[in-house]
């Protein structure tokens, strides 16, 4: 297995249409087009024999990879990926990046430009374009028009490379292979471009029209990044996450995706590996609340729109307004297939290509995506307050129901105690707008359903044995999905009640920052296997703690989860017992809690200065040493 590189191993790189990893030795593992969602072209992240890819790298000059260490970074605050090759002979990069795509109509004609140059020395690179038409299943041919022009060309879809004159393509069966030398100064690139069957081929590349493509892809980062009103202590780390959810976002919708890829494991050799690369109600709500806090609100506004066209549509098949997740254009229908012939992620298997969750009952979406329609103030629009209308009476009918839950588990329907705050959220939400811009509304019959809501919850969702929230209200185990309790303003982060609940995830799902979802064993969700601590978990967590004026222990927390941060500042799903990635990637959902928890940070150490630490009996942790209570007292010693 150790044909594949450990998942953090990556770069990605995207036009806001579609998205390619690049692992640190040069090699695109992974890219689907022409949309993130579409069958992939290359994807031996999957299959390192089936899947196909493409490398562009300098060669070793002993041919096993000995005497060379090779460097990734990106440019700063941009999507231009750069991997460093440094050898006996030389220095030599190799940059990555596409030419964004941000307009409102979908093309099927997306390039990956790869770029490679040396500054010390000389060393000799090697090329190899080895496409796999949809997850590997569909043959190709080739077509080598000359020594700098090839076609792939696939069912539907063609794959051109083009060279510049330092690199002279040759047909290796039906993929193209090249091997070039280069000396300090030089340069030579390949330009990878997919169209639609018989689509118009590209022009010859130049390096002087590249130079300019890499200028431009920069400066539309850098022109982008300048909306964001962040200004803390966290400014690269936050940044990088607000670039990772826009790469994340399918650019003629506005629909942010869950992560780039699909059937990566949350266990090496189990089966909790889904295809992530589709637009949750919940992921995409929460990515847009944390655009707008970093004051990014065009991406809000188009979203805002695409969900309320989703509930236009006419809902679901049950009758139920909204359908959990949708491809990126809308699409309800993610019908979930198996790739039996794929080997999957280092034997990980079963690989699965659509997601049959689609058709599970989480009332926990209301909540969500009324909140997202409702923050930024502009529900006043007559279209949007129908849709916020219509899903509102709606619920006030269906609330009180079992569902599957906000991780989607497969062990039957229950009365999630998380499922219930986010219903609460929905009627708070509406009944603010409909008072704040004089809408009409059956607030009365949404005021009942919310104080109902609420009443359920700290009767039934409150465990008097454990004195915390529990999971559901026949269980007493807990569930971190809760760590949203005092953020969506349920109750207070100082609260009795929330800080005893805040303990006793503490001491059951926390381990050394990292926190579980919940206990599967004790809690069994319908699948074999264990998974590691899950990210968005970690970083909620770290909001709770200083929410709750427990700050040593937040920043602390914070601190230690950056160091899971892979090479270049990205996250998967989730983070293994060694500490290693797992899960797709990346993911949105872990970047966008990296933003709100460093936010939450910023604010509360700026009070922290005229108010002592507060938040129940625990004690500050530094370096696993539990202070004494005498250097605690009055938030001035100790810690």
């Amino acid at each position: 297995m150790d044909r594949y590189p450990p998942i953090a191993d990556h770069g990605m790189v995207g036009d806001l249409q579609t998205a390619a990893l690049v692992s640190s030795d040069g090699t695109v593992d992974w890219w689907c087009a022409p949309r993130f969602d579409s069958p992939s072209v290359f994807a031996s992240l999957l299959d390192s024999e089936r899947g196909g890819h493409c490398r562009l790298a300098a060669e070793p000059p002993d041919g096993n990879g000995q005497g060379m260490s090779v460097r990734q970074l990106y440019l700063s605050d941009t999507a231009v990926l750069i991997t460093r090759f440094m050898g006996p002979g030389g220095v030599g990069e190799v940059a990555d990046f596409m030419p964004p795509v941000d307009a409102p109509a979908p093309t099927d004609r997306h390039r990956l430009i790869r770029v490679a140059r040396v500054v010390r020395g000389s060393l000799p690179f090697a090329f190899a374009c080895r496409p796999r038409f949809d997850y590997g299943r569909a043959p190709h041919t080739l077509g080598l028009l000359d020594d700098h022009a090839a076609v792939l060309r696939g069912p539907g879809q063609d794959l051109h490379v083009r060279s510049t004159p330092g690199i002279r393509l040759r047909a290796d069966g039906d993929d193209v292979t090249a091997h070039f030398t280069l000396s300090a100064g030089q340069a030579a690139a390949v330009v990878l471009t997919t169209t639609a069957e018989g689509g118009q081929a590209p022009p010859a590349p130049s390096l002087y029209d590249i130079a300019e493509d890499v200028e431009e892809c920069r400066q539309f980062w850098l022109t982008w990044l300048r909306s964001c009103t962040y200004r803390g202590r966290w400014q690269d780390m936050v940044n990088r996450s607000a670039v990772t959810l826009k790469l994340l976002t399918y650019a003629p919708t506005g629909a942010p995706i869950a992560a780039a890829t699909m059937g990566l494991p949350e266990q090496i050799g189990g089966e909790r590996n889904w295809d992530y690369r589709y637009t949750w109600i919940r992921d995409a709500s929460l990515s847009v609340g944390a655009l707008i806090d970093l004051g990014f609100e065009a991406e809000a506004h188009a979203f805002r729109r695409w969900v309320r066209d989703r509930v236009e549509a006419g809902g679901t098949a049950s009758g139920d307004p909204l359908q959990i997740m949708y491809r990126v254009d809308g699409d309800p229908h993610l019908t979930e297939e198996i790739l039996d012939h794929l080997e999957g992620y280092r034997g990980s298997r079963p690989v699965r290509a659509g997601n049959a969750a689609a058709d599970q009952l989480q009332l926990d979406i209301y909540g969500e995506a009324c909140d997202a329609l409702v923050v930024g103030g502009d529900i006043g629009a007559v279209r949007g307050w129908k849709a916020l209308n219509g899903v509102l009476d709606w619920l006030a009918d269906h609330w009180d129901r079992p569902d599957e839950g906000i991780w989607e588990t497969r062990g039957g329907r229950q009365n999630f105690t998380y499922s219930r705050l986010m219903t609460w959220v929905a009627f708070d939400r509406g009944i603010r707008a409909a008072t704040r811009f004089s809408r009409p509304a059956d607030v009365a019959r949404w005021t009942a359903a919310r104080d109902g809501v609420f009443r359920q919850i700290v009767e039934r969702g409150w465990h008097e044995k454990r004195q915390a929230f529990v999971q559901h209200f026949d269980t007493d185990v807990l569930d971190a999905s809760l760590l949203l309790m005092p953020r969506v303003g349920f109750l207070s982060p100082h609260d009795p009640d929330w800080i005893s609940t805040l303990d006793a995830m503490d001491e059951e799902l926390v381990s050394d920052s990292l926190v579980y979802r919940y206990d599967p064993a004790a809690s069994p969700d319908g699948l074999r296997g264990s998974e590691g601590t899950f990210n968005l978990c970690s970083f909620f967590y770290v909001e709770a703690l200083a929410r709750s004026g427990r700050l040593h222990q937040a920043r602390h927390a914070f601190d230690k989860m950056l160091t899971y941060a892979n090479h270049v500042g990205l996250f998967a799903e989730e983070i293994g017992p060694s500490g290693e990635q797992l899960g797709n990637f990346p993911q949105a959902f872990t970047h966008l809690s990296l933003v709100t928890a460093a936010m939450a940070l910023d604010e509360e150490l700026g009070r922290s200065t005229t108010r002592p630490e507060t938040g129940g009996t625990r004690h500050p942790v530094v370096h696993g040493l539990t202070a004494p209570p005498e250097t605690t007292g009055g938030g001035t010693g100790g810690g």
